[in-house]
């Protein structure tokens, strides 16, 4: 490893990748309880009401850490890559 060096780390990159891993965990989480996931996710999405997601597993708290916009962007751009 060179000292000399300046290593750039993309910290967007990590945060879209570190949202994008627990969107799915979430979402497996919801669909293991018998939950409709998508709708859930969807409905807290538009109306911003974190109450549509269930709290089994915490996916609530793990859901609200992460911004609307944040999540709506990861989900379109992975959509677009299809």
């Amino acid at each position: 490893m060179e000292l000399d060096k300046t290593t750039v780390v993309d910290t967007d990159l990590i945060l879209k990748e570190d949202t994008k891993k627990e969107l799915i965990s979430i979402y497996k989480d919801l669909d293991e309880r018998g939950y409709n996931p998508s709708k859930q996710i969807i409905a807290y999405l538009i109306s911003g009401d974190p109450g549509y997601i269930s709290s089994y597993k915490e996916c609530r708290d793990r859901l609200v850490k992460y911004s609307r916009e944040d999540i709506l962007e990861i989900m379109l751009s992975e959509f677009i890559k299809k």
